[in-house]
């Protein structure tokens, strides 16, 4: 049974959880850079963060959010996921909110934050959820681009029993010129899985967590 991970997973903790039965090649799909921009005053905006790459270009730009809830200026952070949540205690920040993805985060905002206004530091290929669904609650949002994603598009003559992916912008990329015909297909979250459902008619094993233990108790059920 050969497995394919479409980025980069330790070696060891492949090896742990898979075990001896199932070998598995990992190739990156993606890469990202971050984009350098002027930090600005934060001021009473809420930030939202739905990638880890958002956090770390946000903080590799010198950006200092006010994290003092008695300050007249004080930045409430938003995130999606528990990766995103744990890249932002990295640099000392809690979070006020963690969501599953951008959509649960969309309806959270317009059911409890209708006075706010929302800063979203993102990549390029983000998904458009917020931008659609906010404005037209009269919710002032702007998303700000500081990372950049580029799909490296591989072709892959190799045959797979599985395929792991990531993200949307993953799916994309190893689509674009590899079939998902005959796989047994793993997704890490609903949003990877929508855009997979453009690909494939086929079953998709979706994760119920955005987390490598919860797609790896998933493979280990399903192969």
């Amino acid at each position: 049974m050969k497995i394919l991970f479409t980025k980069t997973i330790d070696t060891h903790l492949l090896s742990k959880e898979l075990g001896s039965d199932i070998s598995a090649d990992c190739i990156e799909v993606i890469r990202t850079e971050p984009i350098q921009i002027d930090a600005f005053d934060l001021k009473s905006h809420s930030l939202i963060f739905t990638s880890v790459n958002g956090v770390s270009a946000f903080f590799k730009n010198q950006f200092k959010p006010n994290e003092d809830f008695t300050a007249k200026n004080y930045n409430k952070i938003y995130c999606v996921g528990e990766k995103t949540k744990r890249e932002l205690r990295k640099y000392g920040f809690g979070t006020f909110k963690v969501l599953k993805n951008a959509e649960a985060l969309s309806r959270f905002i317009i059911g409890n934050c209708q006075h706010e206004q929302f800063l979203h530091f993102c990549g390029n290929l983000a998904l458009d959820v917020l931008d659609k669904d906010l404005p037209l609650q009269n919710i002032r949002y702007k998303k700000i681009t500081i990372y950049k994603t580029e799909e490296i598009q591989p072709s892959l003559p190799e045959k797979y029993h599985a395929a792991v992916f990531f993200s949307p912008s993953g799916v994309r990329s190893f689509a674009k010129l590899n079939s998902l015909k005959e796989m047994k297909i793993f997704s890490i979250g609903e949003t990877t899985s929508n855009e997979l459902r453009k690909y494939t008619t086929g079953n998709i094993f979706t994760s119920e967590e955005n987390t490598l233990a919860s797609i790896f108790g998933l493979i280990r059920k399903e192969l």
